[in-house]
C-alpha cells in the first residue's frame, strides 16, 4: 500500500564504487609490458556485458588511489564485475580502502502528493483500483524520466563522490518532519542545483538498507571549482544546513579505461 507521506522514488542503475590503495612499490618492479598485461586484463575485467558503464579515477589524497565505479543493470551483473576484478592479477597489487553500494533514484516528493491529490479523486485511497493506478502512473513517469536513472557515464575531467545522512537525532528529525514541509525544503534545494545546470553533472544514489549512510552522491566536471561552489551554496539552505549529515569527500580524476597503464606506470592519465 503507498503511503502519502513516503516520498516514492524511481530506480535505475545498480552502483558499486570500489576505492583501492595501489602497491606501487612491487608495481614498480615490473616491467613496462606486464603493467600493460595487468591493465588491460583488468579493463577487460571490468568490460560492461550489454549495458551500463565503468569509470576509473585517479584520486587526490590518502584515502584511495584508485576509484572504480560501476553501473549496471542489476546487483547480479555488479557482483559479477567485482568478481571478475578480484580474479586478475592487477588485484593482487590493490589494497581495499573502502567501498560503497547503492541504486541510483530521483526522489518524487512533489510528483508523490499529486499522484495521492488526483487518484484519489477517482478512487478510495487504498483499495485495489488506486493501487493500480498509482502503480501505472508511476510507470509513466518512469518513462519519462529514464534518462535520468539510467545516465550515460558522464565523460568530465573531474569526480567528487560522498555519501550523506539525513538527520533523525531527538531534536532534529528529517524523517518526523511533515510531508508538506520536507518538499518544500526540497524544492528550495533543487532550485539551488538548477544554477549549475551545464557545469556539473550530478548523480544521486539511494543506499538506505545497502550501505552505511542513507544516499550517495556523484558530481562530474570539468572544472574542479564547480564542486565546492555548489556544496558551499548548498550548504545555506535549509534542508543542508539543518539536517543533512556528510560523510567523506572523495575527489579525483576520471581517465579513459585505456589510460589505466599509464597511470600505473607512474603517469597522469588523461581522459
Amino acid at each position: 500500500m503507498h503511503n502519502p507521506f513516503v516520498p516514492e522514488t524511481l530506480d535505475g542503475w545498480s552502483a558499486l564504487h570500489l576505492m583501492y590503495r595501489i602497491g606501487w612499490e612491487r608495481l614498480g618492479a615490473i616491467s613496462d609490458s606486464e603493467r600493460e598485461r595487468l591493465a588491460d586484463e583488468a579493463v577487460k575485467a571490468l568490460a560492461v556485458p550489454d549495458a551500463g558503464a565503468t569509470a576509473f579515477v585517479q584520486m587526490l589524497g590518502h584515502k584511495a588511489d584508485l576509484m572504480i565505479v560501476c553501473f549496471r543493470q542489476s546487483f547480479e551483473q555488479l557482483a559479477a564485475a567485482q568478481l571478475a576484478l578480484s580474479r586478475t592479477g592487477l588485484h593482487t597489487h590493490l589494497k581495499a580502502s573502502t567501498s560503497y553500494v547503492s541504486v541510483v533514484e530521483l526522489g518524487m516528493y512533489e510528483m508523490t502528493a499529486k499522484i495521492h491529490e488526483q487518484l484519489g479523486q477517482k478512487h478510495k485511497p487504498g483499495s485495489p483500483e488506486f493501487e493500480q493506478a498509482f502503480d501505472a502512473e508511476m510507470e509513466t513517469q518512469r518513462g519519462r524520466v529514464m534518462n535520468r536513472l539510467f545516465i550515460d557515464l558522464p565523460q568530465r575531467r573531474y569526480v567528487c563522490f560522498y555519501p550523506m545522512n539525513k538527520r533523525r537525532g531527538e531534536t532534529v528529525n528529517w524523517y518526523s518532519e511533515p510531508f508538506e514541509r520536507r518538499a518544500s525544503m526540497m524544492r528550495e534545494h533543487g532550485m539551488i542545483g538548477r544554477h549549475y545546470t551545464g557545469k556539473v553533472t550530478q548523480v544521486i544514489s539511494g543506499s538506505i538498507g545497502y550501505d552505511d549512510w542513507e544516499w550517495g552522491v556523484d558530481l562530474f566536471a570539468d572544472d574542479p571549482l564547480v564542486f565546492k561552489k555548489l556544496i558551499y551554496e548548498m550548504r545555506f539552505d535549509e534542508a543542508s544546513a539543518k539536517f543533512a549529515e556528510f560523510g567523506p569527500f572523495y575527489t579525483g580524476l576520471q581517465f579513459a579505461p585505456s589510460q589505466l597503464a599509464a597511470y600505473l606506470g607512474g603517469s597522469v592519465p588523461t581522459l
